[in-house]
């Protein structure tokens, strides 16, 4: 298994709810933000992405939340890609407390499209290794 890839992110409370808590819509940003900052890692700009006429895309989201969070709590949010066969890929990403307390845990289909035919392409590990500085980011 490919070791996890995290961020560091606190918890701002602008981002919490009424009843005090991180709102349930910014664990996906939080996801968001460490997928990109794995790329970022690696050596992709999304703007690499655009030159080579490709761009992720999600087509699944679980999310499972375990124990809330609060504003000024300090979280790490991981991040691992799962390659297999075809043009889609898995990727799991745990949202933890310092403590290491487990928050969520986010799981997702992606893939990248080919942003003129808007079709998916068939072997998006590929465009990734090619494009990375760091392919072992991505587990590949």
């Amino acid at each position: 298994m490919t070791e996890a890839f995290s961020v560091p992110v606190t918890v701002r409370g602008y981002e919490t709810d009424v009843q005090g808590h991180l709102n349930q819509a910014v664990y996906l940003q939080y996801a968001e933000h460490a997928r990109w900052s794995l790329l970022q890692a690696a050596g992709i700009r999304q703007n690499d992405l655009v030159d080579q006429g490709v761009g992720p895309v999600v087509l699944e989201t679980t999310i499972r939340y375990l124990r809330e969070l609060h504003a000024g709590d300090e979280v790490t949010v991981d991040c691992v890609f799962h390659w297999g066969e075809g043009k889609t890929f898995r990727i799991t990403q745990t949202i933890r407390k310092a403590d290491g307390t487990v928050s969520a845990e986010v799981s997702g289909i992606g893939g990248l499209m080919d942003l003129k035919a808007r079709r998916l392409v068939p072997a998006p590990q590929e465009v990734f290794r090619t494009l990375a500085d760091q392919p072992e980011l991505f587990g590949l």
